[in-house]
């Protein structure tokens, strides 16, 4: 890939993955505020806020980290399947992606009852309550995967292990022959 498109591959990435982190621990604020809210109108805004964030901002955001990472790492030196910690980050987006999915049926569920009625301190409680640590894991998982791309710990797959011996026995392959070819000339 060419490097400029490579540097827009890469903003794309982190924009749409710290765009993700950030609208979670958004999500988190208005899950706490609705969960230990004693005003009616902001618990009801709260978890209004809460369905509209969910559907138009994380969930393309999650999505758009899914496909940009995969773009990353199939077009970096990287790749998809060489290193532990590239297929640990993609593990994760793609069980965060899916849970988000069904955590997002709750979240409709209690904006909806939220859209009907007052929600008192007891009302929908167990729901509510899932709501705030479904988004502090959330957060947490994706500060894991964050950690993931930046320390980058060591570790390569077996795959990699194989592609890294290839291109070494190709450099070695060809400076023999250029070797032979200088000693011949």
């Amino acid at each position: 890939m060419p490097s400029g498109l490579r540097k827009v591959a890469l903003t794309a990435h982190v924009t749409s993955s710290v765009g993700w982190l950030g609208s979670v621990a958004s999500f988190l604020a208005l899950a706490i505020a609705g969960l230990t809210g004693e005003d009616a109108q902001r618990v009801r805004g709260a978890y209004l806020a809460m369905e509209v964030t969910g559907w138009y901002v994380i969930v393309p955001l999650a999505f758009a980290s899914l496909l940009t990472g995969l773009v990353q790492s199939l077009s970096t030196t990287w790749g998809l399947l060489r290193h532990y910690w590239v297929l640990a980050k993609l593990a994760l987006t793609v069980v965060a992606t899916f849970l988000l999915l069904l955590h997002m049926q709750v979240v409709d569920d209690v904006a909806h009852a939220a859209a009907l009625t007052d929600l008192s301190g007891s009302d929908l409680s167990g729901m509510r309550a899932q709501l705030v640590f479904d988004a502090a894991a959330a957060v947490a998982l994706l500060i894991t995967t964050t950690a993931l791309s930046i320390y980058k710990p060591r570790g390569i797959t077996r795959h990699g292990w194989r592609v890294q011996q290839e291109r070494r026995a190709g450099r070695v392959g060809s400076a023999a022959v250029d070797t032979a070819a200088t000693a011949q000339a």
